[in-house]
C-alpha cells in the first residue's frame, strides 16, 4: 500500500515538472518572437543601433523585392511577424531579402495608445536613410515594402500606400490591396518617414509602398494579414 506521504512527493513532483515544462515553453516562444540578427548581415552598427539584413529568401531566381522593418522601434511586433513568418516559406516566386533597422537609443514607449514622437523614431528613420536607402536603390530590386503599424488612428486598421500621387509604388499597393481581403488601401496626408525611404526610392527608380498593421491586433491576426501580404506581394506581374 503506498503510504500517503508518497502520494503528496509524487503529486509534488508532477507540479514541478509541469512547471518547468511551462516556463521552456513561454521562453521558446519569446525567443522565437525576436528578430533573430545573429545571422544576419551587418551593414552598419553604431551609437543608435544597426542595420542588417536577411538575403536570398524564396526563389534565388525570381524578381528581387526588398522588405524593410523597424524603422519605428516601438511597431516592433510587426516588424517580427514579418521576419518570423517569411524566411519559412518555401513556395515563393520571388527573391527577398529582409533590411532590419534595430534601434537601441532613445527607443521611447507608446503609453496608453499615445502617439509615438519618441526620438528613437527619428533614429530609426536616419538609420533607414543612411544605410537601407543606398542598398536597395542601386540593389536592383523591383519593389520595396516599408512595414509599419498604427496605434488605430486611421479609418483604416490594416492598409497599405504609397506617399506619392502616382506611379508604380502607387499601382503595386492598389494592386495588393485588391488581392488581399483584409488589406485596404488608404494615404494619409502625411508620414514621417516617407522622406527618409519610400519617397525618394520611388522618385529614384524603385516603386516603394507602406503596409501598416494594427499594433494591438493578436498575433494570430497579425500572422494572418502579413500571410496575406506576402502573397499578394508574391503574386505581382513586374
Amino acid at each position: 500500500m503506498i503510504k500517503k506521504e508518497h502520494i503528496l512527493i509524487l503529486i509534488l513532483l508532477i507540479v514541478i515538472l509541469a512547471f518547468s515544462i511551462a516556463i521552456v515553453n513561454v521562453n521558446h516562444k519569446e525567443a522565437k518572437s525576436n528578430i533573430n540578427t545573429t545571422d544576419n548581415e551587418v551593414l552598419a552598427n553604431n551609437s543608435k543601433g544597426s542595420v542588417s539584413v536577411i538575403r536570398h529568401i524564396g526563389n534565388p531566381d525570381g524578381k528581387r523585392i526588398a522588405y524593410v522593418v523597424g524603422l519605428h522601434p516601438l511597431e516592433n511586433q510587426t516588424h517580427r511577424t514579418l521576419v518570423n513568418l517569411l524566411p519559412t516559406l518555401t513556395d515563393l516566386n520571388c527573391c527577398y531579402d529582409i533590411y532590419i533597422v534595430n534601434v537601441t537609443s532613445d527607443i521611447g514607449y507608446y503609453g496608453d495608445g499615445s502617439s509615438d514622437d519618441s526620438p528613437g523614431r527619428q533614429n530609426g528613420q536616419n538609420l533607414a536613410y543612411e544605410y537601407v536607402y543606398p542598398q536597395i536603390v542601386d540593389g536592383n530590386y523591383e519593389l520595396a515594402v516599408d512595414v509599419h503599424s498604427n496605434v488605430g488612428a486611421y479609418p483604416y486598421q490594416t492598409f497599405v500606400f504609397s506617399p506619392v500621387k502616382e506611379g508604380l509604388g502607387v499601382d503595386y499597393a492598389h494592386e495588393v490591396s485588391d488581392e488581399a481581403v483584409n488589406i485596404s488601401y488608404y494615404a494619409p496626408d502625411s508620414t514621417t518617414s516617407g522622406p527618409y525611404l519610400t519617397i525618394p526610392l520611388n522618385e529614384n527608380g524603385v516603386p516603394a509602398f507602406y503596409y501598416e498593421e494594427y499594433s494591438f491586433a493578436p498575433q494570430d491576426v497579425k500572422d494572418s494579414h502579413m500571410l496575406e501580404l506576402i502573397y499578394a506581394v508574391d503574386g505581382l506581374e513586374f
